[in-house]
């Protein structure tokens, strides 16, 4: 068996939003910056049920001025069977 990290969904979500409150920025603000039609994709990534894609999550780092491992939670609890 090896340990095999996964990402948190949830706990990525709750980052995301507590990292958005901290830096006085809004949903609207960052829709805005990502020029999104819609708010949908923010408050997706906020409630876990989707995460951003990389260039997405990249941006966002950025904007949240923290690194990448600060907006990404990480389980290593998934373990895989690996060979035959």
């Amino acid at each position: 068996m090896v340990n095999l990290p996964t990402i948190d969904m949830a706990g990525t979500g709750q980052n995301i939003r507590r990292l958005r409150k901290q830096a006085g920025l809004s949903v609207k603000d960052l829709q805005d910056i990502f020029g999104f039609a819609t708010p949908q994709a923010i408050y997706k990534w906020q409630q876990g049920v989707a995460l951003p894609t990389i260039d997405n999550l990249v941006i966002l780092a950025a904007v949240l001025q923290v690194r990448l491992d600060d907006i990404l939670e990480i389980n290593t609890v998934a373990r895989m069977q690996i060979g035959a």
